[in-house]
């Protein structure tokens, strides 16, 4: 392990919190076990995270689903390699939901095996860098950004947690044959989240009448989901987010970017990431106002 500053080490390549995880959590989450009716949802910071999580276990837990269960978001689908929740994986009613930023390479081994299945929700760059910016500056355990433009550097070279976003999207996408893995964009559920759930539920093997999708659809819609407390992370303790300074669920859109960058900021974006990212079979959407397609409609996904 190596100490880059109070708030972050390096290990095996990857740079973490040191305030979220440890190397020990790390080297436990790829031994973790895992059982074959295992959903784990999957994400770079920023990506949409918290509103898949509650997507699946909306889709899987009729609990959450009717509301009877007052089970918050991160004890219903914890995290494997962070230490913020103290629910027992093991003991988990099954199905699990577990949640991870783990690149492909350290993620649990037993996901190899394709009986367990995993989401990957992916979202423009652009508006990741804009979501963890804001992110830092309510996070007590996060170093607060000096300006936009240091933290655009450190992110465009990696130097944040989870380290650099195209390698994470790229090595999940190229070791997709690895696993039973389904690649959803953030925008696609923006645009039409109705569709986007029956995919997951498809997915899944997961039947649902059209009421259950209804209510699922409903109690997923961002303003909906930063009113309820059990799924807008207002649970945290003081010790780790200083919600005087924002929201936690903050806008949920697509392009906000474009409020906080100026043109040579996003030229600057374009040319350290455009080269690598036209490989990926992956058309971003950057505006609301564009219409992102469905992944399996994209063009062939032999160009990695």
């Amino acid at each position: 392990m190596e100490i880059v500053d109070e708030f972050l080490f390096k290990y095996k390549g990857i740079y973490f919190g040191r305030k979220q995880t440890t190397p020990e959590n790390i080297d436990s989450a790829e031994s973790f076990e895992i059982q074959d009716d295992d959903v784990f949802l999957i994400t770079y910071p920023k990506s949409g995270t918290v509103w898949a999580q509650n997507i699946l276990s909306l889709i899987l837990h009729e609990g959450h689903r009717d509301g009877t269960e007052n089970i918050n978001l991160m004890d219903r689908a914890p995290w494997v390699e962070y230490h913020i929740s103290l629910r027992d994986l093991t003991n988990l009613p099954s199905p699990r939901v577990i949640c991870s930023h783990l690149p492909y390479h350290l993620a649990p081994k037993g996901l190899r095996n394709k009986r367990a299945k995993i989401v990957y929700v992916f979202r423009n760059p652009k508006d990741i860098l804009v979501s963890m910016y804001h992110f830092h500056k309510i996070v007590v355990t996060f170093e607060t950004p000096k300006s936009f433009d240091t933290f655009m550097e450190n992110f465009l070279a990696g130097k944040v947690t989870n380290s650099l976003w195209l390698d994470h999207i790229e090595g999940w996408y190229t070791h997709k044959d690895d696993f039973n893995i389904l690649f959803l964009s953030y925008e696609e559920m923006k645009k039409d989240l109705r569709s986007s759930v029956l995919k997951i539920c498809n997915f899944l093997g997961k039947e649902l009448s059209g009421k259950e999708v209804d209510d699922v659809v409903d109690k997923a819609i961002f303003d909906n989901m930063k009113m309820d407390p059990r799924a807008n992370y207002r649970f945290l303790p003081s010790a780790h987010m200083d919600f005087s300074k924002g929201d936690f669920l903050r806008k949920g859109t697509v392009g906000d970017w474009k409020n906080l960058m100026t043109v040579a900021q996003s030229e600057r974006f374009d040319r350290v990431f455009k080269e690598r990212m036209e490989k990926l079979p992956f058309r971003f959407c950057w505006d609301i106002q564009e219409d992102p397609e469905p992944i399996s409609s994209l063009r062939e996904e032999n160009n990695m």
